[in-house]
């Protein structure tokens, strides 16, 4: 029996449940040191000097760092396409830019003398005018960077074209996604060691990240040495969504700092600083128009959206990529004009936050929808069937030149349709809208699209047999919680016959691993998993030569028996040998290990879809707003582990529905933040959360011989804009169009205030 499409359960789970993970901060490091950073105070501001004088005595401290200490120099950003005028320097030099940016750095020998040190050492800034409104950063009356002579960062230039010719109906909307914070519960933390061997200096670098061969790189070209004086070790990971890839300053600083004192140098970063220096998602506004029929085909679409970059370029500045994209979201609409501009605002940067630039685009098309089915009388289920592109059209590509490998997006929403009655519900909501003492009932629709490795990076996987029978996979994709281990030895397992128990994975040891992309942008299974794969066939068919020789057979009469991993001649199963048996051979005859790798390189991107049903109650007296069913179909094409899959969509709603709901990351209008630490922030629970409810299709995909699309982000990129759907579902009666998110009680209140007083005045004349 296959064990690909299984429950299996996750083989991680008995360790992590036991005696815990192994994180970067359990790492033992004889004889380290603790780093401690020095932090702005104030968003904006030319630094005059770094007073250290009151710390620089305290016990335990080995030595007070600035850039000019360190030799620390300006960089530019890592995209070209960027302003390469906004230049920053790993500890701040002539200006400050946002609150939290390091300054400075203590070391000392325990982490309270460190700690203690860094609080007595303080900038002394010139504060300068703070801009926090990506509005405000576009008319440059302050610029964050005067060599840039601008806030500008990025922009897509719209076509300028007439999309709304022959439009009976056009809807404009005006409205944003605000920034959150991604809240790993394992904070960042990192531990350096040089050491000499052979005159050449190599560093070996603890790190908790997506990726570590792309952490060994960054680390590499930033310390001016070849990439092979560089380990990353990367071990159990607690979250990182999207918000762990690459380097930060303080890893570069920590490893500046290893190699300048000849020991090794640690640091953990507390809850607070990972709120103000792990790169915020989303942060964009957003006016869009959209147009069509009466009878409700939708032909016309532009959007505008400006993104906040925060202080410095990152990955977050590209990514309203997306909203081009990815514009048409599931619907077949011809006419697409979509323009973008990013701009720098003394906040925290902005990066890659889970779905990464997609959620963001799923928000805009599907709230424009949802507008569109409001302005025309139409049911939104109904505006979303009439215009799916169908499933014939596949490989589809839409009006902004993006081409989708395949969907069955009309078959997601009768699945939802299958699981609730929705007739019902519709009766139930009209029966709550003329009975003052009732909550509102509304239900919002979300119908999305996602695209999953976009820059179609191959990765690697190996597979070796050792002579007792176990095997070990290599994997260049980097596990943070999502099953990887699980689903890599099924996938193993399931090839080679080895039973399951006996496969071990490892990942993220760059010594270890001989290369690899890591973990993002939902590309795990479909990549990782494939090249695990493609090993996997490619050792059986090594095996089949030894095999042969110790049947003494003919090769091409070698057969795998894949339910007992016993390899014997076709027609004679008695006569067997096995895996263990092999590789002992193997071995024996080459004097190395027996293993094969594989990189799988995709032949395009995949593009998983799904349709989400939001139920919320709306109480009209306090604006408070409760999900009380929340019905999903996700599609991620073939599913080796449903159970994993399922996890995944769980987490990946949870994320979307708190967004909508609660989170938001707030500055006030002088860059000071508000929501620093999870007293003011709005964790989600699962208090606040209905039970999810799922119904499964697979639409495989053919860029990979697994036929998966991947699953990480599509809960979130179909939660959030289902919610917001629902809360103006709800409020519709009322003669309301749209309201923000996240929907507080308190600005959902304010929204019915503002409609009921409207509606008295016209009733009263």
């Amino acid at each position: 029996m296959s064990m690909l499409g299984t429950d299996v359960i996750r083989k991680e789970d008995p360790a992590l449940l036991t005696i815990g993970g192994t994180y970067v901060d359990d790492h033992p490091a004889d004889g380290a040191v603790h780093a401690a950073f020095v932090r702005s105070q104030v968003a904006h501001g030319e630094i005059r000097s770094i007073e250290t004088e009151d710390a620089i005595g305290m016990p335990g401290v080995i030595g007070i760092y600035t850039a000019a200490d360190l030799g620390l120099e300006p960089y530019a950003p890592g995209m070209p396409m960027f302003n390469q005028d906004m230049t920053r320097t790993r500890l701040a030099t002539d200006r400050v830019r946002y609150v939290g940016e390091p300054v400075a750095v203590v070391v000392a020998e325990t982490y309270t003398e460190a700690v203690d040190a860094a609080n007595a050492v303080w900038a002394d800034v010139d504060i300068l005018d703070a801009v926090v409104s990506m509005h405000e950063a576009l008319t440059d009356d302050v610029v964050l960077h005067p060599a840039a002579g601008t806030n500008t960062i990025f922009q897509i230039p719209g076509s300028g074209a007439d999309v709304f010719e022959g439009c009976d109906v056009t809807v404009e909307l005006s409205f944003r996604n605000h920034r959150i914070a991604p809240c790993p519960l394992e904070s960042r933390a990192t531990i350096a060691r040089w050491d000499t061997v052979d005159d050449v200096e190599h560093l070996t670098q603890w790190s908790e990240n997506q990726g570590a061969h792309g952490t060994r790189d960054g680390l590499a070209a930033a310390l001016g040495v070849d990439a092979a004086q560089v380990r990353v070790i990367t071990p159990d990971v607690g979250g990182g969504f999207g918000a762990k890839n690459g380097n930060y300053p303080e890893d570069i600083v920590v490893a500046v700092l290893a190699r300048r004192l000849e020991r090794p140098v640690r640091w953990a970063e507390t809850r607070s600083e990972s709120m103000l220096g792990l790169v915020h998602g989303r942060g964009q506004s957003i006016s869009a128009t959209i147009g069509g029929t009466r009878d409700g085909n939708i032909t016309g679409f532009r959007s505008h959206v400006i993104q906040d970059g925060g202080a410095y370029p990152e990955i977050g500045s590209i990514l309203p990529i997306f909203a081009k994209n990815l514009a048409t979201g599931p619907y077949d609409i011809p006419n697409v004009d979509v323009s973008t501009v990013t701009v720098a605002t003394n906040t925290m940067p902005v990066g890659a936050y889970r779905g990464a630039g997609r959620p963001e685009a799923a928000q805009i098309i599907d709230r424009m929808v949802d507008a569109f089915a409001l302005e025309i009388g139409m049911d939104p289920a109904e505006v979303r069937r009439k215009n799916f592109v169908a499933p014939d059209a596949f490989p589809y590509t839409n009006a902004s030149g993006t081409t989708m490998d395949s969907g069955d997006y009309e078959g997601a929403l009768d699945k939802v349709l299958e699981q609730i009655d929705y007739s019902s519900l519709r009766a139930e909501q009209a029966r709550r809208r003329d009975d003052p003492s009732a909550k509102l009932l509304g239900l919002g629709w979300a119908s999305y699209i996602e695209i999953t490795n976009p820059v179609t990076s191959p990765d690697f996987g190996s597979i070796e047999v050792r002579p007792d029978g176990t095997a070990l996979l290599l994997t260049g994709v980097s596990p943070h919680g999502q099953g990887h281990y699980t689903v890599f030895a099924q996938i193993a397992s399931d090839t080679t016959g080895i039973p399951f128990d006996l496969i071990e994975v490892r990942h993220g040891d760059t010594d270890l691993v001989a290369r690899g992309n890591g973990t993002g942008g939902s590309r795990s299974l479909q990549i990782g998993g494939s090249a695990i794969l493609q090993a996997s066939e490619a050792l059986i068919e090594q095996a089949k030569d030894v095999a042969a020789n110790l049947l003494e057979a003919s090769r091409d009469d070698i057969v795998l028996d894949t339910a007992t991993g016993a390899f014997s001649v076709a027609g004679t199963p008695a006569v067997s040998t096995s895996w263990g048996d092999v590789a002992a051979a193997a071995i024996d005859e080459q004097s190395s290990p027996f293993l094969a790798e594989a990189d799988f390189q995709p032949e395009g991107v995949a593009f998983p879809f799904g349709t989400q049903l939001s139920v919320v109650e709306v109480d009209r007296e306090t604006g408070e707003v409760v999900p009380i069913r929340h019905v999903t179909c996700d599609d991620c094409g073939v599913m080796v582990n449903p159970m994993l899959v399922a996890g995944q969509v769980h987490g990946g709603v949870a994320s979307g529905i708190a967004q909508a709901l609660m989170e938001e990351f707030v500055y006030d209008e002088d860059g000071n933040p508000k929501t620093a630490n999870f007293a003011d922030y709005g964790i989600i629970s699962s208090a606040e959360l209905p039970s999810f409810e799922r119904r499964p299709q697979e639409t495989p995909s053919p860029i990979n011989p697994l036929g998966a699309k991947g699953i990480g982000e599509s809960g979130t990129i179909g939660a959030t804009p289902a919610v917001q759907n629902a809360v103006v579902d709800a409020l519709a009666h009322l003669g309301v169009r749209h309201v923000d998110i996240p929907t507080t009680a308190e600005r959902v209140w304010s929204v019915i205030d503002a409609a009921t007083a409207g509606r008295d005045r016209t009733e009263n004349g």
